[in-house]
């Protein structure tokens, strides 16, 4: 793995994290995105930032992209308490 990619651990924090924030269950959110279902993460956005999401998530490659930026990187941290 580069240094660049999130790690499993990483993910599975930042799930929980996203899924206390939105108040669903982390297996129920797993579940939909694992599915390709996003109803429960854009329930609360907007029609713009939806469509953002939507473009976002059906080109693995931006996701990759974003997660391993330093701001990605950055944001878990301080939504996870960890440094």
């Amino acid at each position: 793995m580069d240094k660049n990619s999130i790690d499993k651990n990483q993910l599975n924090g930042l799930l929980n994290e996203v899924s206390r924030k939105i108040g669903v269950p982390p297996e129920q959110l797993r579940k939909e995105l694992e599915e390709g279902k996003f109803d429960s993460a854009l329930a609360g956005m907007n029609k713009s930032e939806a469509d953002k999401f939507k473009m976002a998530v059906n080109n693995p490659k931006i996701i990759e992209k974003l997660m391993s930026t330093p701001q990605a990187k950055a944001l878990y941290e301080k939504i996870s308490g960890k440094k």
